[in-house]
């Protein structure tokens, strides 16, 4: 039954399709194990269910759906390509002094939780069907490919960074107290949250926990770069090509759900993934910043010579009393 449905709805996205093939292969497992036909036939029920909610949440337009993909990569590839400058930066320069730690350990938590998120969405049928009966069975999944894609390698890419303030001069700079404690407390909740979701098998719920807890790091992790860069007077050591490709990034991400409810008639998706739509809001507002302080503020040919070489001797951002020893 599954395995026709998905050969009569071969325009389904990418994640729909898995889905299909994953529900095709419970169905037939299920159905061997059950012990009579009414067992059977209330297993086909249940997988019918799905198979059709699957079936609705489908695009409208060909044109948007491919405006939506082609958007969704464009903030894909934005985003992605924004941590390099960062890396490349620090690589040329051999030192991450002007780089803020505590935004980098924050970073890292805040791209960790959003790919538990994007990827259990994304890939589980279970979860995707308790969305479904959630916001309805006409909505369609608001995770595409390039979300768990980025998502992926926004981790990989934090923890190079996160490496390279290990083995390259960082001066006096320390991770804070402050910033690892938030770390600890806000996994720990997270491990509290499982085991409440685990009795009741609450997935979607406990994935929206990891969605705000990114959306939390976001609003917190600029605030340490923002706030030393005004300390030194100064963005030397913070690549501005991470800003303008974040903030392109933003714009493409914001456009791409614009896109889709357009084509559903319906803003849910908006409501339904709030983590992405404050994502976007609270980076794009960030970016703004930085760009002001960078441009504005603090222009690169005001600098002295010693900031561009990265021997300055940097104010601590949080008080000695807050740090590790």
């Amino acid at each position: 039954m599954a395995n026709q449905f998905c050969k009569q709805n071969s325009n389904l996205s990418s994640n729909n399709d898995y889905a299909c093939t994953y529900l095709a292969f419970r169905l037939r497992f299920a159905q061997k194990k059950a012990s009579n036909s009414s067992t059977q036939q209330l297993i086909s029920k249940n997988q019918t269910r799905l198979i059709e909610s699957i079936k609705m949440a489908s695009w409208n337009s060909i044109p948007l759906e491919i405006s939506y993909e082609i958007v969704g990569w464009i903030a894909f590839a934005s985003w992605s390509i924004s941590f390099y400058p960062q890396l490349i930066l620090n690589f040329r320069r051999k030192c991450v002094v002007g780089l803020n730690f505590d935004f980098v350990l924050l970073n890292l938590t805040k791209h960790s939780s959003y790919m538990i998120y994007n990827v259990c969405l994304y890939f589980s049928p279970v979860i995707q069907k308790q969305y479904f009966d959630t916001y309805g069975d006409k909505e369609m999944i608001p995770v595409a490919a390039n979300d768990v894609a980025f998502s992926i390698h926004a981790v990989v890419m934090t923890a190079l960074t996160l490496f390279q303030i290990f083995i390259y001069e960082r001066g006096p700079q320390k991770v804070s107290r402050l910033a690892t404690g938030l770390v600890i407390v806000v996994w720990a909740f997270a491990a509290i949250c499982f085991f409440i979701a685990l009795p009741t098998q609450s997935w979607l719920w406990l994935i929206t926990i990891f969605n705000s807890i990114q959306v939390f790091m976001t609003c917190v992790k600029y605030i340490p770069q923002a706030k030393m860069n005004f300390t030194r007077k100064s963005t030397v050591g913070w690549s501005i090509g991470n800003i303008l490709l974040d903030f392109a990034g933003g714009l493409a991400n914001y456009l791409q759900m614009v896109i889709q409810s357009i084509d559903q008639n319906s803003w849910v998706n908006f409501y339904g993934n709030i983590g992405k739509t404050l994502l976007s809001l609270i980076s794009i507002f960030f970016d703004i910043l930085f760009m002001f302080q960078h441009y504005v503020l603090y222009p690169e040919k005001k600098t002295s010579k010693s900031l561009e070489t990265g021997h300055e001797s940097n104010e601590p951002l949080i008080d000695p009393s807050h740090e590790h020893v």
